[in-house]
């Protein structure tokens, strides 16, 4: 096994820092998206805002376990490396396979839906497909622009974030303050009218919202002073997160009702509508299709990394680590990549659900493999009890068992009420199981 300081790069992060890039990737497109399909998955305004809650309590649980992690463990290989050390290479090789074809894909898949959704409220095309046609596009558009080796510039990236946040900020003052009277008095009508979907299936939503903040594990070997400016900033930025998802939901209740809420394609265009008519849902669909373009792209770049660093690890998949020097990208891993993101894109435009389609496919292989982050701590502290431990998790075992136990709900949530959309993701899944068995089978081969 690789010592885990060896993988420590130089020493330049703070709190600052990790809390700026948490928040970065955390605060994403689909914060304009998911707040309609918890409203329609709860039976009351209080229960929606109940839920956002709890997102925010399991995220908080769940970063404890990896400050643990993180400062005992730091290395840039993050959740990939903390597999290889608890369980092996085996589900080190699964974790690596499931980035490829369901959580990464499937994220930068359902980001494009959302830039397709607020897109045809702009410039509508194709009639009922116009959002998986933008999809599409935005998919191809994005992967060949990578492969040629455009990169976009980290200041238009830190710009984009920032208008990302100040569209939640107008909306949390649309929806609070300046909504007119008379849609108000609309929106206390509708307050009290129920959802028809169930409560787990609205957690899965939420916690796909605040999803995101446990890529800081890849920042842990570049943090000074780690287990106090690691801890500080996953608790900081998550406590933050989940102020700003309260407010604008609140903001949402307020402007729209909760039947406004869960019968809306696209919720913060028509919030904006309300409080400032067809000029506010335009501005706020241009700053929503620029967040998704800006957060596809970005998962873009970091899955087809991913992914090469997979070529490089197993021979199996070695025509993924071959960098192309003349763009200096991994251009085989982002058209792989890409060509699998345009498949899942696909499947939403057959089911004509889009965004909850890949949902359901992302969520189950997801919340398996988080889950099994929480336990990888259990076995790392009875396997290596000399590494030393900066910072623990306190309350231990209560704290990640909480944690695991979370994760085993969100995992029963995500199949039993996501349906044919979770088992094809299941099923992608254990198709990486043979490829294991080969791959085991031409190592011995190999030894022998």
């Amino acid at each position: 096994m690789n010592d885990p300081s060896q993988a420590r790069l130089a020493s330049s992060l703070s709190t600052v820092d990790v809390v700026a890039l948490t928040v970065g990737v955390v605060i994403g497109a689909s914060v304009f998206e998911t707040p309609a399909l918890v409203a329609g998955n709860t039976g009351s305004g209080w229960a929606a805002l109940l839920a956002w809650t709890l997102g925010g309590g399991v995220s908080i649980v769940g970063a404890l376990c990896y400050a643990e992690l993180t400062t005992a463990y730091p290395h840039a290989g993050g959740d990939y490396f903390y597999f290889q050390r608890a369980f092996g290479d085996w589900l080190a090789f699964l974790f690596a396979w499931a980035r490829l074809v369901v959580i990464q894909t499937g994220s930068i898949a359902l980001l494009a839906f959302v830039f397709g959704d607020y897109a045809t409220e702009l410039w509508p095309i194709g009639a009922q497909y116009s959002p998986s046609i933008y999809a599409a596009l935005a998919v191809a558009g994005l992967t060949l622009l990578n492969a040629l080796g455009v990169r976009q510039g980290k200041h238009l990236q830190r710009g984009l974030t920032v208008a990302t946040i100040v569209g939640l900020l107008v909306l949390i003052g649309a929806g609070l303050f300046l909504v007119p009277e008379s849609a108000g008095q609309a929106a206390a009508t509708g307050a009290s009218d129920g959802g028809g979907g169930s409560f787990g299936m609205a957690m899965v939503f939420v916690l796909l919202t605040y999803g995101g903040w446990n890529e800081a594990a890849y920042l842990s070997a570049e943090v000074r002073d780690l287990p106090r400016n690691m801890t500080r900033g996953l608790l900081g930025s998550l406590g933050l997160i989940a102020g700003l998802y309260l407010l604008v939901n609140w903001a949402y209740l307020q402007g729209l009702g909760l039947a406004g809420m869960a019968g809306s394609e696209v919720v913060a265009a028509d919030l904006m509508r309300a409080a400032f008519g067809a000029p506010g849902a335009k501005l706020i669909s241009l700053l929503v299709v620029a967040a998704a373009l800006s957060s596809t792209n970005a998962t873009i770049f970091t899955g087809a990394r991913t992914s090469f660093a997979l070529g490089r690890d197993f021979r199996l998949f070695e025509f993924l680590g071959r960098w192309d020097a003349d763009t200096e990208t991994p251009a085989n891993a982002l058209l792989v990549q890409g060509a699998v993101a345009l498949g899942l894109v696909g499947v939403g435009a057959w089911t004509r659900q889009g965004f909850e389609a890949m949902v359901d496919y992302t969520a189950p292989v997801f919340w398996l493999f988080f889950g099994l982050a929480g336990a990888a701590l259990f076995v790392l502290r009875r396997i290596e009890p000399e590494t030393d431990r900066p910072f623990r998790v306190p309350l231990y075992p209560a704290v990640p068992l909480l944690f695991c136990a979370a994760c085993l709900y969100m995992l029963w949530s995500s199949v039993a009420y996501a349906g044919a959309g979770a088992l094809l993701g299941v099923g992608v899944l254990l198709a990486g199981i043979p490829l294991l068995a080969l791959r085991t089978a031409r190592s011995q081969e190999a030894s022998s």
